[in-house]
């Protein structure tokens, strides 16, 4: 059978995952993944021993072709991310837009992804959204910003631990000190955190204390 599952796995609690899931990596011939230690812990802890190769941003473009012949020979490939559902914010696209041209089957599972937990928890607006997931580094930050300020829905933003504290401090500056922000770490994890409060206030709480985990901050839309 040709086909590529998109697999989503836990983004924290290994509990999280689907029936489907690792019903779809105990069958699939091989599961790419972006990081193999990663999703190793995951796969023993089930019990699953399908082979695995790596496909992550760095050689993505390189194995392509070659994994597109795979799954033409008659392969069930399983593309995992380190956490949550592929294609957001992590590999994903360029293989999926692969199969369409090659009129492989694909078959998308739901399951985790960081956004929504986040979203919803964060008691802000959330009938509408968008969701921004890692701003650019340098080259178009800050006009990016500059367009967001004028957002009015509820915006998703994904950011590392040594970056957030920058994050906060360039929304005040551009969006203003009284929008409203919900700041969610480790979800699903036993440390969990989700801050809510005034910018300010987020940046006060976070500068106090030693920032780990994944981190989604959900910021109100303009008024």
């Amino acid at each position: 059978m040709s086909k590529l599952i998109i697999v989503p796995t836990p983004i924290g609690n290994l509990k999280d995952i689907t029936l489907r899931a690792l019903d779809a990596l105990s069958k699939a011939d091989i599961i790419l993944a972006e990081d193999t230690r990663t999703t190793a812990k995951l796969l023993n802890h089930y019990q699953i021993s399908t082979k695995m190769m790596a496909y992550h941003k760095f050689n993505e473009h390189k194995v392509l072709h070659q994994l597109i012949e795979k799954i033409q020979e008659n392969s069930m490939v399983a593309l995992v991310s380190d956490a949550g559902t592929p294609g957001i914010s992590d590999p994903g696209y360029l293989i999926v837009k692969k199969c369409i041209e090659n009129n492989i089957e694909i078959e998308s599972l739901p399951g985790a992804t960081a956004l929504i937990p986040a979203l919803i928890n964060s008691g802000l607006p959330n009938n509408k959204f968008c969701f921004e997931g890692f701003l650019p580094q340098k080259k178009g930050r800050s006009k990016r910003l500059k367009e967001l300020a004028d957002e009015t829905r509820t915006m998703v933003f994904y950011e590392s631990p040594h970056r957030l504290i920058k994050l906060l401090k360039q929304f005040v500056e551009f969006f203003g000190q009284e929008r409203e922000v919900s700041v969610s770490r480790e979800l699903t994890k036993i440390h969990e955190e989700n801050f809510r409060g005034k910018l300010p206030d987020a940046i006060q709480h976070f500068e106090s204390k030693t920032i780990k985990g994944e981190i989604v901050v959900v910021v109100e839309g303009k008024k």
